[in-house]
Parts: structure tokens; sequence; C-alpha cells
């Protein structure tokens, strides 16, 4: 099982870190990267803080599961690749993924530690929600208080451009799950602080954080 990781997936998020260029000319190639499967945390278990990193970030994000193999899938053909949906928080040590786009080093320190991928236990299926995935809207409260809204229109990438262009370079198996990138609203997390995510109305996740 494969944790597929997009960044730079909406315009207002790259903008507000400053991570604008190349984005007027990205729809090529989106960018990705990968985490382990030590990284998920599951179950709505509590997140605790790394003790190498002194600013962790929260960024929510809607997740794809992937349901069957492939490789090399043509964009057309992509929707037939997922059918549930849920949502996922990618963690990020921010202050070393600074240091690593500074130094043009790899971001598995800063993206890919252990439990730095909570994942809703609840995926919906996508025919519930109006079978649009291009058409849903999902929102992150931390301590009660709205930090993201997301909707998937604003994607500079759709879900099946990037299971088409993941695909052609590593093969996608059943259970593989694709994090979709994060709308604006990122920031850091606190000891105590506790986050729930809803998509469509239905909350997936609602975790603590220590």
């Amino acid at each position: 099982m494969k944790i597929i990781c997009i960044g730079r997936n909406y315009r207002a998020h790259a903008e507000e870190l400053h991570h604008t260029t190349g984005l007027a000319e990205s729809g090529a190639e989106p960018l990705w990267f990968m985490k382990p499967d030590t990284a998920l945390l599951r179950n709505n278990d509590p997140f605790y803080i790394p003790h190498f990193s002194q600013e962790v970030y929260y960024e929510c994000e809607l997740v794809v599961r992937i349901n069957r193999v492939g490789r090399a899938i043509s964009e057309r053909f992509a929707h037939r690749y997922y059918d549930e949906v849920g949502l996922g928080i990618d963690f990020t040590a921010r202050d070393l993924q600074r240091e690593a786009i500074a130094r043009g080093l790899p971001w598995e320190r800063c993206k890919a530690f252990d439990h730095s991928a909570a994942l809703s236990p609840q995926f919906l299926p996508l025919a519930d929600l109006g079978g649009n995935v291009q058409q849903l809207h999902f929102t992150l409260d931390i301590d009660g208080e709205r930090r993201q809204t997301g909707s998937t229109a604003e994607m500079i990438f759709t879900v099946d451009r990037l299971i088409a262009a993941v695909s052609q370079y590593v093969t996608l198996r059943m259970g593989d799950l694709l994090f979709t990138g994060t709308p604006a609203g990122v920031g850091p997390v606190c000891p105590g602080n506790n986050l729930r995510a809803s998509l469509e109305g239905h909350e997936l996740l609602n975790f603590d954080i220590r």
C-alpha cells in the first residue's frame, strides 16, 4: 500500500507559502511525493508532535482510495480506478521543509515521518456524494474554529489527471491512497488542539494533538 501525496494543487495554498514558481506552466506535471505505510495515523488516534520539529503544520486533504491495479492509465479512464473518498491530514515539519527547499534536498524528513498521514476511519462512496469528485467540499476546524475550507473544483490538477500522471511512473494497486492537495489556511498545531474535519457535512476526522 502506497501513500501518494500531491503538493501545490490549490493555487491559494501555494501563494500563502510563496511557492508559486512554475505554477503558470505546471499544466503538464503535478508535484508529488510518497510516504511509507508507517506514516499512517488511523482510527482518530492522537497525533504526537515529534521531537525533531518545532513547527508542525496541518494540511487537510481529500483522499482517494484506489480500487484496482493500473499503470500508464489514460486520463479518460482514470475514473474507473476509484469509487470512495475520505479525508486526511498531511502533517508537515515546516521548519525542516524550508531547509530542504533552500538546500535542494528531498522532502522525506519533513513529510514522511511516522504518523504524518492522518486518515479518516471511514471512506464514503462517491455515488452517495453526488458522483462528481470535482464538486466536493470539505472543512477543517481546530478547537471549534474554522481553519480550512476546500472545494475540489479549485484543484489545479483534477483527480483523474493526478491518477494519469502518477501511474506513468508507478503502478497503482488496490488500497493505495492519493492525498490530493490542501487548500489555503494551513498552520501549526500545538499540544491540546482538537482537529475535526468534515466532507460534505460528514464528520470523518476528530482527534487531539499531544
